[in-house]
Formats: structure tokens, sequence, C-alpha cells
């Protein structure tokens, strides 16, 4: 039977050969693009179109028409390409737009057999371009994703959005669409431009003040959407939400954008990633294949383990999507349906209206039956992946509960990620991803202590809530102690009024902190000075080309600064130093993680905007204020402590100072 897709569901194929079936209601041009597991285009020569027709594993048509049929032969297609796209354009001197034709339909088969998955392009307006499916690894097999992505400016727009712009797509399109002659353009000479680098985090969703997690990294070579393995925060409705660990704020409902490259990898390598090892295949055809840890591509296992979760993330939100999207389009169905029945006059007699609601209900539970047997079987897989997953993290990634903490000595060089807790879904709560966020940190994070952020805050009694925040405050500075050379990370507080000493007695009995807590204004004020004088410093010598004529006093490890109950003991001007070392601290080691409940700050009005928008809102308490970047979803994230009655934060912070101790001369 054929499977019927809605926009963002997949499907598993069963075999490596299938065929394309295109019907068109109009003559429209066939491509396919060969891209990276991040959607980019590695050139020009990556794009099957019918002035360069031929790709391993493929070859589209050539001829403009309202039907279309070709063969894809999976096992041929290239180690480096993870997504073959499956392009529709309308070509130049025909419609203008899609939304003028009848929607497309576009199916996946068994060459010359019957389809297995087909989706219909509904919905389509100003499109002149959309990329319709999409063929895609996962876990050693193929599936195939309805995409239905449109373009209204066309297929350079849709090049561009797969990293390929400047004077290449340009020739591309001019070719792709026939305006001239393949031989009269040599693209492998065009140069190609270079992915955009952008900044980690998610977006918030419209109306819903969620920020966005963070999320995985394609290697470049081949190519790297989303703050996705982390997330972003979004302080109260109405404020703009910022990617998490991104320099600066997105607007609400602005594309989701992420840096996936690797920190410690030079960008100019042209070397492929190692790959990671591979599904078992089951022994049973119709069995998903067994998930094995570190089944992505990347160059070390933290990074193929890293890829991996935000694969997960990415496939449970697409999941739930395509599930969400079936039940309404069967609620909407069923009520149409019914409209139609009671309008007749009819279905009122001798019981004609009873049968048409049954007839109605009946499809209506019969659709969502069948999209909710969808949804379980991908919940399945993807439980059985974290299952795997989970237990092989590196510390970074790991939660408190791990055994892997109990070993875990001070590493050599910081990780590319840490973990500030979960993320899931109300279809499966016992499902939970890691929320990731890049290191090091491109914004501060802050825990929201107050009780107006959140349903279950409110049900909180107010001193629980102001020491849960601050006891999730110290273990986010003592995982990021643990993770980073000994000498590489100093932890200063400010705590003013000395109200979160039972919180941090761990961290100042381990003498690991870089001096006391600062209390009262004047330590306030004495503490930002000195991180602020750090920063200019380092600025100035950077700008100056001359970064290790630093004054001796200048401690050249990254900076942490915990600030707790903030506005306390800060005037004026201690509040401008906070600022600035919030907007510029990140870029030159100077991190910040503040506990504080916005509403007390409120008299400085929206002077501290500013402020609050650079910051990841977290919460210590389950809330769902952060949304994916794919679909938008409504995330609940619940923060990762270490268990209740466990010694792992005293132990870990022992090992720190142990070797601390040893490394002083």
């Amino acid at each position: 039977m054929t499977a019927e897709l809605v926009r963002g569901q997949n499907h598993p194929l069963p075999g490596t050969r299938v065929e394309i079936r295109v019907s068109a209601g109009t003559p429209v041009l066939v491509l396919a693009s060969a891209c990276d597991d991040a959607g980019r285009l590695a050139g020009p020569g990556a794009l099957a179109h019918p002035g360069a027709r031929d790709l391993p594993g493929l070859r589209v048509p050539e001829a403009v028409a309202g039907e279309h049929r070709f063969t894809i032969d999976l096992d041929a297609v290239e180690p480096a390409v993870h997504r073959l796209g499956v392009v529709l354009v309308l070509p130049p001197g025909g419609p203008v737009r899609f939304g003028a034709v009848p929607a497309p339909y576009v199916a996946v088969a068994e060459p010359e057999g019957a389809d297995l998955a087909g989706f219909t392009l509904a919905g389509l307006d100003s499109e002149k371009a959309v990329v319709a499916l999409e063929l895609y690894r996962r876990q050693g097999a193929w599936k195939v994703r309805a995409v239905g992505q449109g373009y209204a400016d066309g297929l350079g727009a849709l090049l561009a959005d797969a990293g390929l712009g400047g004077p290449a797509a340009a020739a591309l399109v001019d070719v792709a669409t026939g305006l001239v002659p393949s031989g009269d353009i040599t693209l492998a000479a065009l140069p190609t431009a270079a992915p955009p680098t952008v900044p980690h985090g998610l977006r918030g969703p419209q109306d819903a003040a969620a920020e966005v997690a963070p999320a995985p990294t394609p290697p470049p070579s081949p190519p790297p959407a989303p703050e996705p393995l982390p997330v972003t925060g979004v302080p109260y409705p109405g404020t703009p939400a910022v990617a998490p660990g991104s320099g600066a704020a997105d607007t609400i409902g602005g594309p989701p954008t992420i840096d996936y490259a690797h920190p410690r990898r030079r960008r100019t390598s042209t070397e492929p990633p190692e790959p990671g090892p591979r599904a078992v295949p089951s022994p049973e055809a119709d069995r998903p294949p067994v998930p094995v840890a570190g089944d992505a591509s990347g160059w070390s296992m933290e990074e193929r383990l890293y890829n991996q979760v935000w694969g997960m993330f990415e496939d449970l939100a697409r999941s739930v999507a395509a599930y969400r999207s079936a039940c309404d389009f069967a609620e909407s169905r069923m009520d149409r349906e019914l409209d139609g029945a009671l309008s007749d006059p009819r279905n009122r007699l001798a019981g004609a209206g009873n049968a048409a609601r049954d007839e109605a209900r009946g499809r209506h539970d019969e659709l969502v039956a069948q999209a909710k047997a969808v949804l379980d079987r991908d919940l399945a897989q993807l439980t059985a992946e974290s299952e795997v997953v989970e237990p092989a993290l590196p510390a970074a990634y790991a939660r408190w509960a791990n055994p892997v903490w109990h070993g875990q000595e001070v590493p050599e060089e910081a990780p590319m990620a840490l973990r500030l807790g979960d993320l899931h879904l109300p279809e499966r709560p016992d499902l939970r991803i890691p929320m990731l966020v890049r290191v090091p940190l491109e914004r501060g994070l802050w825990i929201d202590n107050g009780r107006t952020g959140s349903e279950a805050a409110m049900a909180m009694d107010t001193d629980r809530l102001r020491r849960a925040a601050m006891d999730m405050a110290v273990a986010h500075a003592v995982r990021l102690l643990a993770v980073h050379p000994g000498d590489r990370l100093s932890v200063h507080v400010v705590d003013a009024a000395g109200a979160g000493a039972a919180s941090l007695a761990p961290l100042v009995a381990s003498g690991v902190l870089s001096g006391p807590p600062a209390t009262g204004a004047a330590g306030v004020t004495r503490t930002l000075e000195e991180l602020t004088r750090r920063v200019d410093l380092v600025q100035m010598a950077v700008r100056a080309g001359a970064p290790e004529d630093l004054p001796p006093d200048v401690d050249v490890a990254d900076q942490l600064l915990i600030v707790h109950d903030f506005p306390h003991g800060f005037d004026d001007r201690a509040v401008t130093r906070l600022r600035y070392l919030a907007d510029e601290g990140p870029a030159v080691g100077v991190h910040l993680l503040m506990v504080a409940d916005r509403d007390e700050a409120s008299a400085y009005g929206p002077l501290l905007d500013p402020l609050w928008r650079s910051l990841m809102r977290l919460s210590p308490v389950p809330d769902n204020h952060l949304a994916d970047p794919w679909v938008g979803h409504a995330w609940t994230f619940e923060p990762d402590l270490p268990p209740r009655d466990s010694r792992v934060l005293e132990q870990t912070l022992e090992r720190i100072a142990a070797t601390r101790r040893n490394a002083r001369p």
C-alpha cells in the first residue's frame, strides 16, 4: 500500500534501487541535488539538471514535461552525499507560479512496480521552484521525507539556501533552465560561494516566547541549521528571541541559523570526515537497523555523537510534526464532511445523516490510527537509539547520573559542546533529547529564579525556587570546570547579599574559585572592574595583533562570572559594566552566568532589555519555553542536576582541585 506523506513526514525505503515519479499539471523541469548532511551543495556539479544530467547513481530527465520518471541507485551514491533532493522548477515561458497550476504529485516507487510513498505538494502559491522530496541516510539505511519547501524567487534562491551563490549559482540557473546551452559555460571554473558562518542557536516561536534549541555540526568538506543542539532563550513574551550561543539577537520568527564548524577544525581542510560506525542491519528485512552510538559523520567520536544527537532531535521534531499535521488534516476533513452531510436535506431522512456522520468519523479514526502507528514506529526507533547513545556520551554531554562522571579526569582540551538539560515533547515525555550548547559559550546564561516565568515556577515556594536556581548555576559551573583543562577556566562569583552561600559552599570549600565570592556594593564594583579591564586589554591586544603582549597580571584563561540576585548591590555604573561584559565578553573569553528575577530589576525599565535579550534563558523547573528550529514545536526543558544524596559534585570538585594543585610550580 502506498504511504501518503504529509509535509515533514518520513518513510523507510525497503531497497536501494527506487524510481522517482513526478506528475504535474503543467510542464516542469526535474532536477536532483546531492547535499551533505547539513543540506548544503558542495558546488555546481552537485546539481543534476537537463544541461548536466548525471550524478553518481542517477540521471535526471532531459525534457520539460508534465510527467517524469527516473531511477536512483542508492548504492552508487557517493558516501559524502547524505541527502538527495528532488527539485521541481517552472521553466521560462510557462506558468510563473505553482499556485496557478494543479498541485504536483511526486512518488517514490519500486522500479517498474508500485508506489512506496507519495506526496501531493498542496498549498503552494508564489513559488517557482520547490524541493519536493529528499532521500536521506539514517543509521545505515535510506528514508524518504516529504519536504515541500518552495522558493518564490526561483532556483537561484533554492541554490543560495543550499550554500551556492554568486556567479556560479547565476550561471547554473541559466544552464539548468535552458536559458543558455550547457556548453557555453564551464561551471567548474566558476567560484562557489563559501558557506555563510552563522551564529549558533534557535529562534523563539511567534507568540510563544519560546527559545530555540541549537543544532548539530556537519563537516565543512561536506559542509553543515539551527542552535538546536543547544536552545535559544527568550526572556518573556514579546521579547526578541536569540539563538543560544549566538552573538546577536535574531528576531522572532526569523530563520534559525547555526555554525556547525568544529571549533578546533581548520576550515580550509578538504579532507572528508571520518565516517562513524554504521548501524547493524536487522536480520529481518522489515525491521529497522539496530542503532549504534556515533552513527554520524565527524572527525572524532565526540563530534559524531554531537551530530547524532542533533539527528535524533530533528527526527523527533519532524515525526511529531507529521503526526500532528495528519491529526489536524483528519479533523478538518471530518468537519467538512459533516458539514456537507448535514447541509444536504436528503440526509435528514431515514437515518442517512447518522450513516454519513459515522462514515466521516470512521475515516477520521482510520487516518489518525495510521498516523499514530507511524509515530509509534518512529518513537520506538528513536527510543532504541537513545538507549544506545546516552551511555556512550562523554562527560560534557552526559547526565550527572551517568557513571562516566565517577571516572572523569580533567581533559587536555575543551569540548565542543556542553549539556544544560533535557528536552521532550508531550507525545513521549520519557524520550529525552540532550540539550547541548556549543563551547566556548557565545552567549551568557540566565537562570530565571522569578515566579512569573512559568506555571511550574508560580506553584513553587519562592525560597525553594531561588535555591533550585542557584544549585543549577553551581552544577553548570562545576561541569564547565570539569570539562576544561585545569588552567583554562577561572570562576568568579558575585553574591552581593550572601544569599547564595549554601549553594556555593561546595565551590568555596574546594578552592577552585578565583577568590572568595564578592559581597556588598564594594565587592561587586571590584569584580566588575577587574573583568572589564581584562576585556578592554584583550580587545586592544587582539586589534594590535599582539595578544601575547598582555600585562603579566592579566589572566589569559577564560573567565566565568556567576552573578546571584541581580540587581542587589549594583549601582548604575555596575549595571553598565555588566551589560558591557554581556555584550563584549564572550568574544574575548569572559562569560556570564546570571541567577536573577527580571521583575526585581523592573525599576531600570527598558534600559536592561538588551541585557536580557543577550542571554539564553533557562529555568530551574520544567518549562516549555524552547522551540526547535525545524517546525517550531514548544519543547519542555528540564535541567540536569546531580542525583539527590549523590556526592558526584563534591568528588568532581576534589579531582579538579587536585589537578590544579599538582599543576602549580
